[in-house]
Formats: C-alpha cells, sequence, structure tokens
C-alpha cells in the first residue's frame, strides 16, 4: 500500500491560483506563479504590470527573478515553475535561458501562448505539463475579464 504524496501538482497549482487571486484583487491580469525546488516554494508571483507600467512584469517573469535571487543563480533546471496560464512567447523565451526543469501550467492560453508556436522555444531538457486545475485558472480568467467588459 503506497501513500500519496503531500505535495502534488494540485497542491503548487493552488499555491499559484492563490498568487492569481491577489493579482486579481490588485486589478492586475490574474495569474499567478510559483517556482518550487526541493518540494519547498522557492518564489512567488503574480501579474505587475499595471501597477510597474511594464508590459514584461508578467507572473513568471517576476518568479524567475525570485527564484534566481533565492537560490544565487540565473540557471533553474532542478525547479518547477508552476503557473495558472500557459506561458507567453517572452516568458517562455525567459524560461528557456533559465533552463527551468519543468513547467505545469493551468489554462491554455488560445491566443498568445507559447505552445502555437512550430518551434521548441524551450530549453531541450524541459518538460511541460499541461492543464493542471485548467477549470479554476480559466473561470478566474474569465470572471476578471467579464468584470473588465461592464
Amino acid at each position: 500500500m503506497s501513500i500519496a504524496p503531500l505535495y502534488t501538482h494540485e497542491f503548487f497549482m493552488n499555491e499559484a491560483l492563490k498568487e492569481a487571486r491577489l493579482a486579481d484583487e490588485e486589478d492586475e491580469i490574474p495569474v499567478g506563479a510559483v517556482i518550487v525546488a526541493n518540494n519547498k516554494i522557492i518564489a512567488r508571483a503574480h501579474n505587475l504590470t499595471e501597477r510597474l507600467t511594464d508590459v514584461t512584469a508578467h507572473a513568471e517573469m517576476q518568479a524567475i527573478t525570485s527564484a534566481a535571487n533565492a537560490i544565487g543563480g540565473k540557471y533553474l533546471p532542478d525547479c518547477i515553475l508552476y503557473v495558472t496560464l500557459e506561458p507567453c512567447v517572452m516568458c517562455a523565451g525567459a524560461l528557456a535561458w533559465s533552463q527551468i526543469g519543468t513547467i505545469v501550467f493551468g489554462a491554455a492560453d488560445e491566443k498568445k501562448g507559447f505552445t502555437l508556436l512550430d518551434t521548441n522555444i524551450l530549453h531541450p531538457k524541459t518538460q511541460v505539463i499541461q492543464g493542471v486545475l485548467a477549470h479554476d485558472s480559466k473561470q478566474l480568467l474569465k470572471n476578471f475579464f467579464i468584470r473588465k467588459r461592464k
């Protein structure tokens, strides 16, 4: 008989969703991210594009910087990024340069997601897992844009 591990992809995606909710409360597009090393969250972030008036201040970009500071190096091959929305091409490029070990994302971005490209933009050793708690991520984004359109 085996015991399920305490820390699952769903556990860490729920932590990323907490960050997305913080973004929502700050009137930012609700995307959240956490970076994990050895089953420990080393970085938490959410979109800050409005607050910083910076189009590059996506949750993933903020999380990469925070994780690099936490480990004292720019490469993250032993880390897992959990992000509520599929990374865009800019973020995927930064994740490639960081050599992140694994990317786990919730909702697919059908307009600007990196998987729309017919290319291998990521580092060759990076693994990608899609659709973890996708419904929760999509619903948060949907509700945000419904409120914005009112």
